[in-house]
């Protein structure tokens, strides 16, 4: 989608794709809801609350790096600097917000609420501010051809009324209350106990047991499934698509095959999902993670920084920071309680290093190439990105390694 919107602001396919998938990394580990950190409750039994909290202790250092790089990326060295006190508008009242709200409130409306003060500040700002260069170029600042392939811009159109950009604004106010609304710990506190089915998994439900050393002593694994579904992050985006679809006036005939043409477009999206899910609950009860975390154990003083990575390489393999921290949430606690780290810290860092490799999972990396419409060069896409993702995850790598070591205070659980 932000792709499609920076072609059509006339930046050049590479630029929209690649800007897009640089950009789309520090917000990622709460991303439809907190769903990632909720993901990585579940499989590690560990508190979303804390998570999400570790998480807003790493992230916000990169919504701060990230604009400049983005523009730093685009525009070089000297543009960045050009522009640098909006940059630093942009980042800091995201940064700040997230820090804040993961912390103190929940992990639910982190990105909702930090991205909304965030444009705020920036429309603000730029009412009193303003560059002394407009910088016009499409293309990127190094050799990119992508702008030959752009087709000749479209003939002027007439200038959109207030009324008509009040408008085109509602879907988005609408997702932001009702998702708002479902990210709050009252209205899950509400209906969870009403609209919740738990359904125990019949020859699995504690017939596991974990033993020394992984744990300090034997424990049954529970296998309960908690069909918690109207407060399903997904069940709250449906009907508030079903809002704005009544406010636009769509026919209830056009509600329901655009509803099926959706699912359709992402139905092997929603395959691949399901399926790294049940692998990463069947690395959960067969024992694998807890012996892979037991090898991983021997990293040692390093495995903060490898373990890291290791979150980067499951969204790169995945293409979801949730199925990441599915797979290999386990596995961080183990290996944290095995080295005497907190397993808060590794669960989050987990989540945190795998958003820098969200931009190059195949499926970010088609649907950016999809969105620009610059099919067939999703090679060129992912070279461009490639060596960004790894740099940006070995600072986190090497942010994480800081806080087991060398601020240890800012791994400490409190809440």
């Amino acid at each position: 989608m932000t792709g499609a919107l920076l072609i059509g602001l006339g930046f050049s396919p590479l630029a929209a794709s690649g800007l897009s998938l640089i950009a789309n990394t520090a917000p990622v580990a709460y991303g439809a809801l907190g769903t990632p950190i909720q993901g990585l409750a579940s499989v590690t039994g560990l508190d979303p609350y804390l998570l999400g909290a570790m998480v807003g202790r790493q992230l916000p250092f990169f919504s701060l790096i990230v604009p400049f790089w983005l523009i730093w990326v685009f525009a070089g060295r000297k543009g960045m600097w050009q522009i640098w006190p909006a940059i630093l508008v942009t980042g800091v009242s995201f940064a700040v917000p997230q820090f804040l709200i993961s912390n103190f409130i929940n992990p639910w409306i982190v990105d909702i609420g930090a991205s909304i003060i965030s444009m705020g500040c920036l429309v603000a700002f730029l009412q009193v501010w303003q560059p002394k260069e407009l910088w016009l170029s499409p293309k990127l600042r190094t050799h990119d051809t992508s702008a030959d392939t752009m087709p000749p811009p479209p003939p002027p159109r007439a200038k959109a009324s207030r009324a008509e950009v009040i408008w085109s604004w509602v879907p988005w106010f609408i997702l932001s209350l009702v998702v708002g609304l479902w990210g709050t710990g009252w209205f899950k506190a509400l209906v969870n106990p009403i609209f919740t089915i738990n359904v125990p998994v019949t020859g699995l439900h504690n017939m596991i047991l974990k033993v020394p050393p992984v744990v300090a002593k034997p424990v049954a694994e529970g296998a309960v499934f908690a069909f918690t579904y109207l407060s399903y992050t997904g069940t709250g985006i449906l009907i508030a698509a079903l809002i704005a679809a009544a406010f636009m006036k769509f026919s209830p005939v056009r509600m329901v095959t655009a509803y099926a043409e959706t699912i359709w477009v992402v139905r092997k999206s929603l395959l691949t999902i399901a399926a790294m899910l049940a692998i990463g609950t069947l690395t959960r009860y067969s024992g694998l993670d807890a012996t892979l975390g037991l090898a991983f154990a021997h990293a040692g003083f390093l495995y903060p920084f490898f373990g890291t990575l290791l979150g980067w390489l499951g969204v790169a393999l995945t293409g979801s920071d949730t199925a990441s921290n599915v797979l290999f949430g386990g596995l961080q606690k183990i290996t944290a309680e095995q080295l005497g780290l907190s397993p808060i810290l590794m669960g989050a860092a987990n989540s945190s290093g795998g958003v820098m490799g969200k931009m190059i999972d195949a499926q970010s990396i088609v649907v950016a190439s999809t969105a620009t419409n610059w099919f067939g060069h999703e090679g060129t896409i992912l070279r461009f990105v490639f060596w960004h993702s790894i740099a940006l995850a070995c600072l986190v790598g090497c942010f994480v390694m800081l806080q087991a070591y060398v601020w240890p205070f800012t791994a400490m659980v409190i809440h």
